[in-house]
């Protein structure tokens, strides 16, 4: 009969009767202090790598590569750099926190995504002060069932933060209708991996995804390379050395600047 006939949609098609997924970057400023801190490792490391000579050697590749992995991290969160910080303002918490107080009151739900596990964990206690129920689930946790659960069907639990290799596959999260993507990530597949655990079948309302980014650091420089020198790109924030042969003085000047 018609039965095995009508079963077989594409996903096309499927994703034709999804509700629509708006996709937003947020551009946060980073604050004096954030700023100064962020400045003062910047400099250290331009000290360190940008003396004059031709193509960058072994050493100098991988302080390269700590440099810019240091750096994204002071971009998010001062707290990443010195645990002792984990207090300090952050641009992205000081966009991301009123957001998700907001998304609570009015009865939505929300997903946080980070490359960064203690991002997470200060994202984490910064909603524990605010009273805002959450999950928490990253690449050690053992029994991810009952977070899922709870977070689809409890109406008072309105964020689940998930580390970026804990969460990209198999996570059905369609209760949450925003989600944050704390910071770039090397590839947009698994970005969009990401948003699809919201955006997909059983989702009624409209998803929208927000990507933060902090302006005048390595971010803002590696996502312009992104558009042009794709596995460059790629290679900086998977931190792969490896990978970063084809990195000149100039270009790492350039992500230094």
């Amino acid at each position: 009969g018609l039965a095995p006939f009508l079963l077989r949609r594409t996903k096309e098609q499927v994703l034709a009767e999804l509700p629509e997924k708006q996709e937003q970057t947020l551009y946060c400023d980073l604050g004096t202090v954030q700023r100064r801190a962020y400045d003062s490792l910047r400099a250290h490391y331009r000290d360190a790598l940008l003396q004059p000579g031709g193509a960058l050697d072994n050493k100098e590749r991988f302080l390269a590569l700590e440099a810019l992995l240091r750096l994204r991290q002071a971009a998010c969160h001062e707290g990443l750099i010195d645990p002792r910080r984990s207090d300090a303002d952050s641009a992205k918490l000081d966009a991301l926190l009123p957001m998700l107080e907001e998304i609570a009151a009015s009865g939505h739900k929300a997903l946080v995504f980070s490359q960064f596990t203690q991002l997470l964990g200060i994202v984490r206690k910064q909603l524990e002060r605010r009273g805002i129920e959450h999950e928490y689930l990253d690449g050690r946790t053992k029994k991810r069932q009952p977070k899922v659960d709870r977070f689809q069907q409890d109406p008072g639990c309105t964020a689940f933060l998930i580390s970026l290799k804990a969460g990209g596959f198999g996570l059905n999260l369609t209760a949450a209708d925003y989600v944050f993507l704390l910071d770039p990530w090397w590839n947009p597949a698994a970005e969009a991996q990401a948003i699809d655990r919201a955006h997909r079948i059983g989702q009624t309302q409209k998803v929208t995804a927000y990507r933060l980014v902090a302006r005048d650091t390595v971010e803002e420089k590696v996502l312009q390379l992104q558009q042009d020198k794709r596995e460059l790109a790629d290679a900086l924030l998977g931190d792969n050395a490896s990978l970063l042969a084809g990195l000149d003085r100039q270009q790492l000047a350039a992500l230094l600047s």
